[in-house]
């Protein structure tokens, strides 16, 4: 078997079973059979061990990317590898039927000295309670494909305060009425993990009665998120997060950044994930699995980001958007496919995702063509390359 570094290769990605995901969204939109019936969440590409694509050449023959990147990795990867020594990021599609857990990714130093530790501490990879899967950061931008629900970043505290102010929560009202009186980020920390470790019959009385006030303020769009999530987690103190974090809906075409030691949530919907490549997740509820609060509330900045600000803004030329992503591991460009040629360079590695139509690839003399659902792998050694078709593409390289 032999794989070129001069060649373009189709991917074969796998599907991650989460029981948030969609059983038919995926299926639908890029007519991916689902026999078992099995909820398809996330459809991963490229190199992270959790789930690594594979490669496919011309005679049919696979091998996996992570094992093609090891047989020349400066040629295969040029500037990722000068500049990371790895692959840098991770693409997926994803098809959230139900909300995912809050959670908070950390930084860069932060998950490289948690690996370290829980590492040197002996806690297996695949460990129930294990926190950092990996030394990376997990900056992300999220692109709709469908209207996509989401919670991204701490409301600004203007907003809280009108939203909390009248709670008669027990448990948590010395921690609301400090915030209510001085709006800072100490406030809102106590706030956020004195809610976070409520336990017991304590936990439950709380819920009960912030859901007896969201029924009778479901009419403020807060209080009706904080009903709709607790028609899946119905005892879990997330549901005090709607209160706390924006609430946004993505339209078609939209697109959002999440910034590391940012909470958020997805909660319905399909797009498009562009991330650096790692799988580190601090879980801040919504959630059955474990929760580690004081690793959280160590890799939170509580900060107000105002909702109006979360969208991210495209730089268009021509056919050409190009999206500013403010970290070097990845970047994010679509492209409106034509019929003419769109002639391009890469000095690094790329993964080429046709989101809808179909597209032409062509490098060295070559065609490959992906239908919507379809990806494929440039290796920079191959310099240059044309794209063409109907529909739209998607471009993810590092920066």
């Amino acid at each position: 078997m032999s794989f070129s570094s001069n060649c373009i290769y189709r991917m074969q990605n796998p599907i991650l079973n989460y029981a948030w995901g969609s059983k038919d969204a995926i299926q639908k939109m890029y007519g991916i059979a689902n026999p078992e019936g099995k909820p398809q969440a996330e459809i991963w590409m490229g190199a992270h061990p959790t789930g690594c694509s594979a490669l496919i050449d011309e005679q049919g023959e696979t091998l996996r990317l992570d094992a093609f990147i090891k047989q020349d990795a400066a040629a295969i990867l040029g500037d990722a590898q000068t500049n990371f020594g790895e692959l840098p990021y991770l693409f997926k599609v994803l098809a959230a039927a139900e909300p995912l857990s809050i959670q908070v990714h950390p930084d860069k130093a932060n998950s490289e000295a948690g690996f370290a530790a829980e590492n040197a501490a002996g806690v297996p990879l695949t460990a129930a309670h294990r926190n950092f899967k990996d030394p990376n950061h997990k900056p992300e931008l999220v692109y709709a494909l469908t209207p996509y629900r989401a919670m991204n970043g701490f409301r600004e505290f203007a907003e809280i305060v009108a939203l909390i102010k009248d709670l008669a929560l027990p448990a948590l009202q010395t921690e609301i009425d400090a915030f209510c009186l001085q709006p800072t980020d100490s406030t809102l920390k106590a706030l956020f993990a004195a809610s976070l470790r409520l336990q017991g019959d304590i936990r439950r009385e709380t819920v009960a009665t912030l859901l007896a006030t969201a029924q009778q303020r479901q009419d403020e769009a807060a209080f009706a998120e904080v009903l709709r999530l607790a028609g899946f987690y119905p005892e879990d103190m997330g549901l005090f997060a709607p209160l706390l974090l924006n609430v946004i809906t993505l339209q078609p075409g939209e697109a959002m950044f999440l910034y590391a030691r940012t909470p958020h949530a997805y909660l319905q919907g399909v797009g498009l994930e562009a991330m650096a490549s790692s799988d580190n997740v601090l879980r801040a509820g919504l959630t059955p699995k474990h929760m580690d609060i004081d690793a959280l509330l160590a890799n939170v900045d509580f900060v107000a980001k105002p909702a109006s600000e979360l969208l991210m803004r495209p730089m268009v030329l021509g056919p050409v958007s190009d999206y500013p992503i403010p970290v070097e591991d990845f970047s994010f460009t679509l492209v409106n496919l034509t019929q003419n040629l769109l002639e391009s360079e890469t000095s690094t590695a790329l993964i080429l995702f046709c989101v809808n139509g179909h597209a032409g690839i062509t490098a060295n003399g070559k065609t490959l063509t992906l239908q919507a659902g379809e990806s494929c792998f440039v290796p920079a050694a191959v310099g240059g390359f044309a794209v063409s078709g109907e529909g739209q593409l998607v471009q993810i390289g590092s920066r």
